[in-house]
């Protein structure tokens, strides 16, 4: 009894076995997404973490000492060239500029009898009535008179110039930043920035690029131009191209690296002082290179393969070398062709030597 039941199972599990490789036989083939290798340009590129700094940008002090007046701006607002911005009380400085008229008109009235004083005793001299050295004393005390308006005069200037600092002016026309003292504050040339002046037509990036990087570019441009581009913290890039004006003439010896500047327009106030930004600068005029997308390449131990849908729709697999990579694609220096599909979906589903059922990948939504 035991024994025909063995047989009975023995059987069954042969029937299920020729059922199930049948059933493999008779599977459809696995559907995928291919593209086709394309030859087009690639721009090649670099990238490097730059800083915004502006072209111009005035810190506003106090140059005499007072109490701060009120403030003449809003934050954040645009102003002009010579437009005030804070006061400082005037009334000390006024006081200085009287006082220095006053002295100034006393050593003028003081160099005007010297003068008539000299002229008299020229002619008491002339006539042997006055002496030499009476004449001599005259003379010197006239050129002291003069010196003492001169002296008057600087005195009285430098009252002037006080009195002038007494008002706080932009020098440039550019946006301001907020105000760090509030009005009423004793303020002086110890005070720190009051506030900050932005010229933001164009601003400067200054990035790091090291010796390395700097020789590959010297030694790949020869006569080619380039596009750099300021990526922002979105991922977007800026509407308007910058253009390289400065190297640095020395080397960071901590980072083997030196400062290059490029000067960008900035008509939107896009780019702020301060504000990180992604550089990209891109080769001009480069020709064209075989592309495959990033979606279509599997690594192993022995690198980088794809899988390739050929003829009767029959998948090799192909070793491939690769080179630089942009925006989702990736150059290809060797294994395959321009036209060949490669599969960018569906590779764990499909083995060298099958058939599969090739669809064309989806175009990218604009």
């Amino acid at each position: 009894m035991a024994r025909h039941r063995s047989r009975a199972l023995g059987l069954a599990i042969s029937i299920l076995c020729v059922a199930s490789a049948a059933m493999a036989q008779t599977a459809p083939p696995p559907a995928v997404l291919v593209q086709a290798v394309e030859l087009k340009p690639l721009v090649q590129q670099g990238q490097f973490i730059g800083r915004v700094q502006a072209t111009d940008k005035v810190e506003l002090r106090a140059r005499v000492q007072g109490f701060l007046g009120a403030r003449q701006f809003k934050d954040g607002e645009m102003v002009t060239k010579d437009q005030v911005l804070f006061t400082i009380e005037p009334e000390p400085y006024e006081a200085a500029v009287n006082q220095r008229k006053a002295q100034l008109a006393a050593a003028v009235a003081r160099a005007q009898n010297s003068k008539l004083q000299l002229d008299r005793t020229r002619d008491l001299t002339a006539r042997d009535t006055a002496s030499q050295a009476q004449l001599d004393q005259r003379v010197a005390d006239d050129a002291q008179a003069q010196a003492a308006v001169l002296e008057a005069k600087a005195a009285l200037q430098e009252a002037e110039i006080k009195l002038s600092y007494t008002q706080i002016k932009s020098p440039m026309a550019g946006r301001i930043g907020r105000a760090a003292v509030s009005p009423g504050n004793l303020v002086g040339t110890d005070t720190s920035t009051l506030a900050t002046v932005v010229r933001e037509e164009e601003m400067y990036v200054l990035f790091p690029v090291t010796q390395r990087e700097l020789l590959e570019v010297r030694r790949d441009t020869g006569q080619k131009t380039f596009h750099v581009r300021a990526r922002l913290a979105d991922g977007s890039l800026l509407a308007t191209p910058g253009q390289v004006d400065f190297l640095d003439v020395q080397v960071d010896p901590r980072t083997d690296g030196q400062i290059v500047r490029a000067v960008f327009a900035n008509p939107d106030r896009t780019l702020t002082d301060g504000q990180t930004v992604r550089i990209v600068i891109e080769q001009h005029d480069t020709g064209k290179v075989l592309t495959i997308p990033q979606a279509a390449i599997t690594n192993d131990q022995a690198g980088a393969y794809v899988f390739v849908v050929g003829n009767g729709d029959v998948v090799e697999q192909r070793r491939v070398k690769l080179g630089s990579s942009r925006e989702g694609a990736v150059v290809v220096e060797d294994g395959v062709n321009a036209g060949e599909r490669v599969i960018v979906q569906g590779q764990q589903r499909v083995r060298p030597g099958i058939k599969v059922v090739p669809q064309a990948m989806p175009a990218p939504k604009s």
